[in-house]
């Protein structure tokens, strides 16, 4: 059993949709035990509502909650029964191999660092979510842990973005290319150039040069690499667009008569097509290089969500994407 620690307080629809996504995944996956982290008389009543194995979800009580507008720092040192710390904690003494939370993004970037800890050889850990495109899904590393990234950061995460592609998504010899205005090496700001060259040196990655904004959704690239004030702008974005894309497009079938009649001719062609563009199909952002499995997903995730960050987990655990990340850092640095 992989035992995946989640936020029950953390997000805009907790705890409901925490819970229900929390039933959905011991419901569909059978190697999972959940610990819901929480406070306890409120999680017990959403929990109250379902049928599912008593005995592969356990609540854990955590008496504070962390809000979104609080200074990461001092919430995650002053509030340590808080649902974030006590759910940290529980991957640090090894009691569960994950923490998946909606919750505040500065408190858990924090406490993933402060708490959980960064690996041997780690200088940063990113936060690395999959986006969809026209040929499956490509790693954006990263998307909001980093806003300062130095080259030897962006180099590290051009290598824990391909041994996550490679071992979790079995993408082999993964393609890894460097966000950049244009496709020329001798673009870029100062932060792309210095770092283009010390990736083209790289022995263990499968580097194909710069990738412009509007090859992404293209799949032109498994691992996209970036600091993370330009990945969290490509994130934001990506998904603005596709939700407005989306609205104009349902708009326009309903129009007027002659549409609507359209509209249920192209429905379930239609329809697969958005569904493989559907970011909560992929679960949350691990941040990659700690010593133990931490999931970000977003504020306003739903149920569908949250189950599939947890189930996200198993892969991760199962791969040991953390122990192969230590192994080729330092591996690395042995041979420098």
């Amino acid at each position: 059993m992989i035992k995946v620690a989640v936020d029950a307080m953390g997000g805009d629809y907790a705890p409901g949709e925490m819970v229900a996504g929390a039933v959905d995944a011991v419901n569909t996956q059978p190697g999972i035990q959940v610990i819901l982290v929480g406070k306890e008389d409120v999680v017990n009543a959403e929990l109250s509502k379902y049928t599912y194995e008593k005995d592969r979800i356990q609540v854990v009580n955590a008496t504070e909650v962390i809000a979104t507008e609080e200074p990461p720092v001092n919430a995650i040192r002053k509030k340590k029964d808080s649902s974030i710390v006590v759910g940290m904690n529980l991957v640090k003494k090894k009691e569960a191999d994950a923490f998946v939370s909606a919750g505040s993004s500065g408190a858990i970037l924090v406490g993933g660092q402060v708490i959980v800890g960064r690996s041997k050889g780690v200088e940063r850990p990113p936060l690395a979510p999959l986006i969809p495109t026209e040929k499956g899904v490509s790693l954006l590393i990263d998307c909001g842990a980093n806003v300062d990234a130095r080259p030897s950061h962006l180099v590290q995460f051009a290598r824990m973005g391909s041994i996550y592609m490679e071992n979790v998504m079995h993408i082999k010899n993964p393609r890894v290319a460097i966000v950049n205005i244009g496709a020329e090496e001798e673009k870029g700001n100062a932060l792309v150039k210095e770092t283009f060259p010390l990736l083209k040196e790289c022995r263990d990655i499968n580097f194909i040069g710069s990738i412009e904004a509007r090859e992404i959704p293209h799949g032109g690239a498994d691992v996209i690499v970036c600091e993370a004030f330009v990945g969290n702008v490509i994130l934001k974005l990506y998904e603005g667009v596709g939700a407005t894309l989306l609205s104009k497009v349902k708009g326009a079938m309903m129009s007027d008569l002659r549409s609507k009649i359209g509209a249920l001719l192209v429905k379930p062609a239609l329809k697969a097509t958005l569904k493989s563009f559907d970011a909560s199909r992929y679960g949350g952002a691990p941040l990659l290089g700690l010593n133990g499995l931490v999931v970000k997903t977003h504020g306003n995730s739903k149920a569908n969500e949250v189950k599939n960050s947890i189930i996200q987990c198993v892969a991760f655990k199962e791969q040991g994407i953390n122990e192969k990340i230590r192994e080729s850092l330092n591996a690395d640095r042995e041979h420098e």
